[in-house]
C-alpha cells in the first residue's frame, strides 16, 4: 500500500475539499425528510482577511455542521459577506486617492461603480480563505448584503418600520466623525482615556458688574455656547437665572436658564450650553427654549457662523487661537491637567465630535423590549449564559437607532424629496410624482442605512424574505449562531428585534457566544504590539486539522482563549501519532484493505480482555462526545478525542494487539486483532471528522468502507450492550501495573532494553486472576522476563517497590544497578528539585507578586511548584524503596 511514513496535509487539503463540492455534501436540501439545522454564518467584511477571530468562530460552526451532517440532518450553513459601507468606501477612498483622485472629483455614480468592481476583484478573498480552513457552508446559497435579494428586503423592511410609525427623520446630536465624514453610533465610538485639560472660563454679566464662571475641555465649542445653566435649587445663582451674560470673543448676549441635569456640586455650579455640539445639552436647549448654533463643518473646521478670525481653522488649531485669544482678554480663569475618556472613531481613530445633524432614526424601545421577553421565556438561550446579563443591559438602556450614514457605497434610503414643496416620500419604489404637488422633480435621500440594518435582516432576508420562500419555511428560526461577544450589541441584538418584528418569531434558538483569542501570554492581539497571528500562516506550518483542533480544544465557555504555538506543535504531532497508527493497522490488514464494506465485530465471548476493553472505551467516548457537543463544550469534546486515540487505542491498544499480529500467531486471534483494530479506527475517525476532516477522509478512504465520504457516513451513537465495566477495571489494573514498573524503570535510569523480573503481592482473587491471566501482556508492555506472584513482597535483597490498587510490587534489583549510587544520584535530584520548589513556594507566598502578575503566570508557577512536589515525592519513596 503507498502510505507515507508522515502527515503531510497540504495536498491533500485541497483535494479532499474539491471531493466534497463535486459531491455537494455541504448543500441543503429543503425537499429533504431529515430534520434542518441550520445557522448562518456572520457575514465578513468584504474588505477583511481571515483572522484568529474568524478563525475560531468558523471552526466551531462547522464542527457543529458536520457533526450535525453526520447525526442525520438536512443542515444549511448559508455563507455571505458584507458590504461594510465604511470601512469599504475608506479601501477604495484610498486606492483613487493613490491615483490623484477624489471620489467628489468622481462623483457618486463613477465612485460607486468603481466600489463595485473592487469588490468583484478583491472583495471575496476571505471565503478562499474560509474554504482553506475547512468551512462546509452550503456556497450554492452564498449571499451578499447589496444583492438584489437582500436589496429588496432591505427596501422592504426600512418602509415596512416606517408604515409601522418606527422611522422618522429629525435633528439630532449624532457621533460625527469628521475623518469618514459620516454619522457613526455609539458601539462605533471607542472611549481612550487622555490626558487632556480643564479650562474655567469667565462670561460677564452684559449689565455689569461681575460674571459667572463655567468650565469646558473643549473651549473651540463656545463659540456655539447660546446658553448657561445653573440649578434650580442652587442658593448661590438665585438672582441671577433670567439674567444674561456676554459670550467672549463673539459678543452675542446668552441667557442664564435653570435646568436639573446640572450638577450643584461639580465645578462652579455652572454650564455653558452648547446644543449642537453636546448631547446633554442638546437636551437642556429643548427644554429651555434656546436654539442649537452648529459651528463647524462635516470635517471639524469652523464655518462662517464664527467670528472670520476662526473661519476655516481646524477644530484643534481653533483650540489653540481661542484659548491664546481668552487669555489676551482677560476671560481664561485657570487651566488644569484632567484625565478624561475621548471618544475614537473605530475605523480611523480619529476624534469623534458631537454633532447636530439632520438623520433618519428607528424608534426601537418597543422592539427591544420584545427582544428582552424572547429571552427570559427561554425562547433563546445564550450559552454562556451570564451574557443575558449584558443583552438586557444593553437593551434596557436604548435609545432611538440612528440608522442614517453620509456615505456612498450602501442601501441608500428609499426616500424621495421633492425639490418644489420639501415632501418627503418613503417608498419601496421611486414614486413617479410628488403626492403633495404633483411635481415631478424628486431626488433620492443621499444618505445610506447603516451596514448593521442589512446584516440585522440576514437571518431571513438571505432565505428569501419578503417572499415565503420554501428555504425560509423551513429553515427559520436558524438553530444556533455562534458569535464574538463584541458584536452582541452591533448585530445579535438588532437582529433580535427585527426578526421578531418581520417574522413573529426568534432569529435562533441559541446564541454560542465565543471568547476573544490572545496571544500565549494572554495580551489582547494587536498590530501596535506585532502580537498578531495570521491563521493562514498557521495553516501553511501545521495544516488546518492542527489549527482548528487547537482552537476546539481551547474553546472554554466564557473564557479567552491565549493562543500557543506550543500547543499547535502539539496538535501537529497528535495529527501525525493519528497517522501512523492508521498506517500500523492499514499495513497490517492485508488482503482485508480491499473490502468494501467495514466488517463486523466478531463475538463478544471470542473478544480478548483487551479487545472487549478497547470497545467498551469506545462506546464511552461515543457518549462524551455526542453530550459535550450538544453543550457546545468544544474543548471537552477535544480533550476526550485527544485522550482515547493518543493514550487508550495508540499508547495501549494497539501495543497490546501487536504480538496477536506477528507471524506465527493463531490465524483467529490475529483476524480478531485485525478485526477490532479496524473497527475502532473506523468509528473514531468519524467522532473525530467534525474537529479535523482533511485528515479523516483521507484515513477513512484508505480503510473498508461504505459510501463515498466520511463527511455523509453516520455518527457512531452509543452502544451500551458493549460497555464493558469488569473489562475497563481489569485493564486498568494491567495498566497501573505497568506504569509502576515503567516509572521504576525511568527513575533509577534502567536502559530501556533490559528485561526486568517482577514480583507481585495479589489482595484479593480478582486480582490475583487479573495479573495472573495477562502475564504476557504486562511483560510485553512492561519489557519484562518474568511475571510471578509472591506469597509475600521480597523481605531481603535489593528491589524497588511501588503499590497498585489491589497489588503491592516489586522488582528486583541485583545485578541491575549500583544501589548505593543510584541512591547517592537521587538523593542529588531530590536537592536540586528542592530548590526549585522552595524558590516556587516563596514566589506564591509573595503577595506583591500574586497582586500584580497576570493571571496565566500565577497559575503556571502553581502548577510547576504541584509537579515538582509530585515528582520529590516518587523519588523519596524510590529511595526508600532501596533500603
Amino acid at each position: 500500500m503507498d502510505f507515507e511514513r508522515t502527515f503531510e496535509p497540504g495536498a491533500m487539503e485541497e483535494r479532499w475539499y474539491a471531493h466534497w463540492l463535486k459531491l455537494g455534501v455541504f448543500t441543503a436540501r429543503p425537499d429533504s425528510p431529515r430534520p434542518p439545522f441550520s445557522m448562518v454564518i456572520p457575514p465578513p467584511n468584504v474588505t477583511g482577511r481571515l483572522h484568529m477571530g474568524h478563525a475560531l468562530n468558523n471552526t466551531l460552526q462547522d464542527i457543529l455542521a458536520r457533526w450535525r451532517r453526520m447525526k442525520g440532518d438536512d443542515v444549511l450553513w448559508l455563507p455571505g459577506t458584507d458590504h461594510a459601507g465604511i470601512a469599504t468606501q475608506m479601501v477604495v477612498d484610498r486606492q483613487v486617492a493613490a491615483e490623484g483622485l477624489s471620489r467628489e472629483a468622481m462623483g457618486r455614480a463613477a465612485f460607486v461603480e468603481r466600489v463595485w468592481k473592487w469588490r468583484e476583484e478583491y472583495g471575496r478573498v476571505i471565503i478562499g480563505q474560509l474554504k482553506r480552513l475547512g468551512c462546509s457552508c452550503d456556497w450554492t446559497r452564498e449571499r451578499f448584503t447589496m444583492d438584489p435579494g437582500l436589496s429588496r428586503a432591505v427596501r422592504e423592511a426600512f418602509v415596512g418600520l416606517y408604515e409601522a410609525g418606527l422611522v422618522y427623520r429629525d435633528k439630532f446630536i449624532v457621533n460625527w466623525c469628521p475623518r469618514c465624514r459620516t454619522a457613526i453610533s455609539d458601539l462605533e465610538v471607542i472611549p481612550q482615556e487622555t490626558h487632556g485639560h480643564l479650562y474655567t472660563l469667565r462670561y460677564p454679566f452684559a449689565a455689569g458688574g461681575g460674571g459667572i464662571e463655567v468650565a469646558t475641555t473643549r473651549p473651540e465649542t463656545m463659540l456655539g455656547d447660546t446658553g448657561v445653566a445653573v440649578h434650580p435649587d442652587d442658593q448661590r445663582y438665585q438672582g441671577v437665572v433670567g439674567r444674561t451674560v456676554i459670550l467672549p470673543l463673539v459678543g452675542r448676549e446668552l441667557p442664564i436658564v435653570a435646568d436639573r441635569f446640572v450638577e450643584k456640586d461639580f465645578g462652579t455650579g455652572a454650564v455653558k450650553i452648547t446644543p449642537a455640539h453636546d448631547a446633554n445639552d442638546f437636551e437642556v436647549a429643548r427644554r429651555t427654549g434656546l436654539p442649537p448654533l452648529v459651528v463647524m463643518d462635516e470635517q471639524g473646521r469652523m464655518n462662517d457662523d464664527v467670528p472670520e478670525k476662526y473661519r476655516g481653522l481646524d477644530r484643534f488649531e481653533a483650540r489653540r487661537v481661542v484659548i491664546e485669544d481668552l487669555k489676551a482678554g482677560g476671560y481664561l480663569v485657570g487651566v488644569k491637567e484632567h484625565l478624561h475618556n475621548v471618544g475614537r472613531c473605530q475605523r480611523c481613530n480619529t476624534v469623534v465630535e458631537p454633532y447636530l445633524s439632520t438623520q433618519w432614526f428607528i424608534r426601537v424601545k418597543s422592539l427591544a423590549e420584545e427582544a428582552m421577553r424572547a429571552v427570559a421565556d427561554g425562547r433563546v438561550r445564550f450559552v454562556p449564559p451570564h451574557w443575558v446579563n449584558s443583552y438586557n443591559e444593553w437593551m434596557g438602556k436604548i435609545h432611538d437607532w440612528c440608522v442614517s450614514r453620509q456615505l456612498w457605497w450602501g442601501h441608500q434610503i428609499p426616500a424621495w424629496h421633492c425639490t418644489r414643496c420639501a415632501e418627503i416620500h418613503v417608498a419601496r419604489s421611486a414614486p413617479p410624482v410628488c403626492r403633495r404637488c404633483g411635481g415631478a422633480a424628486l431626488r433620492q435621500d443621499p444618505d445610506v442605512l447603516d451596514t448593521w440594518f442589512s446584516s440585522g435582516l440576514w437571518p431571513f432576508s438571505t432565505l428569501g424574505w419578503p417572499d415565503a420562500t420554501p428555504e425560509l419555511r423551513r429553515y427559520y428560526p436558524t438553530t444556533v449562531l455562534v458569535t464574538g461577544f463584541d458584536i452582541l450589541f452591533f448585530w445579535v441584538c438588532r437582529m433580535m428585534m427585527l426578526g421578531l418584528h418581520f417574522m413573529k418569531e426568534v432569529p435562533f434558538r441559541q446564541v454560542y457566544i465565543t471568547g476573544l483569542v490572545r496571544d500565549a501570554e494572554g495580551q489582547k492581539m494587536s498590530k501596535t504590539r506585532g502580537n498578531v497571528v495570521d491563521p493562514l500562516d498557521l495553516i501553511e506550518r501545521y495544516g488546518a486539522d492542527a489549527l482548528r483542533f487547537t482552537l476546539a480544544a481551547m474553546a472554554t465557555p466564557g473564557s479567552d482563549l491565549p493562543l500557543s504555538e506550543e500547543r499547535m506543535v502539539g496538535y501537529r504531532a497528535f495529527a501525525n501519532k493519528i497517522w501512523n497508527a492508521a498506517r500500523f493497522v492499514l499495513l497490517n490488514l492485508g488482503d482485508e484493505t480491499k473490502a468494501r464494506t467495514r466488517p463486523a465485530l466478531p463475538p463478544r465471548p471470542s473478544l480478548r480482555l483487551e479487545d472487549r476493553w478497547i470497545v467498551s472505551r469506545l462506546q464511552r467516548l461515543a457518549a462524551t462526545v455526542d453530550e459535550r457537543m450538544s453543550e457546545f463544550r468544544f474543548d471537552e469534546t477535544a480533550n476526550a478525542l485527544y485522550q482515547f486515540l493518543w493514550h487508550e487505542y495508540c499508547d495501549w491498544y494497539l501495543e497490546m494487539a501487536k504480538p496477536r499480529l506477528l507471524p506465527g500467531s493463531p490465524p483467529e486471534e490475529t483476524a480478531r486483532a485485525r478485526a477490532v483494530l479496524q473497527h475502532v479506527l473506523d468509528a473514531v475517525l468519524r467522532l473525530l471528522h467534525p474537529v479535523m476532516p482533511f485528515l479523516t477522509e483521507d484515513l477513512w478512504q484508505r480503510l473498508p468502507h461504505d459510501g463515498e465520504t466520511i463527511a455523509l457516513s453516520p455518527y457512531p451513537a452509543h452502544d451500551p450492550a458493549w460497555v464493558d465495566e469488569s473489562a475497563e477495571r481489569e485493564v486498568e489494573t494491567l495498566m497501573e501495573v505497568v506504569v509502576k514498573v515503567r516509572n521504576i524503570r525511568a527513575e533509577l535510569n534502567i536502559d530501556p532494553g533490559r528485561r526486568l523480573s517482577l514480583r507481585y503481592v495479589a489482595r484479593s482473587p480478582g486480582t490475583r486472576a487479573t495479573i495472573a491471566g495477562n502475564a504476557a501482556v504486562i511483560a510485553t508492555l512492561a519489557r519484562l522476563e518474568s511475571v510471578e506472584e509472591s506469597a509475600s513482597p521480597p523481605a531481603s535483597g535489593p528491589a524497588a517497590r511501588a503499590v497498585a490498587p489491589g497489588v503491592d510490587l516489586a522488582v528486583p534489583l541485583a545485578g541491575v544497578i549500583d544501589i548505593e549510587a543510584e541512591k547517592r544520584r537521587l538523593l542529588r535530584e531530590i536537592d536540586k528539585l528542592s530548590k526549585e520548589s522552595e524558590t516556587h513556594a516563596r514566589k506564591l507566598q509573595n503577595a506583591d507578586f500574586m497582586s500584580k502578575a497576570r493571571p496565566e503566570v500565577v497559575d503556571k508557577s502553581r502548577r510547576i511548584h504541584q509537579e515538582l512536589v509530585e515528582r520529590i515525592g516518587r523519588l523519596s519513596h524510590t529511595v526508600e524503596s532501596l533500603g
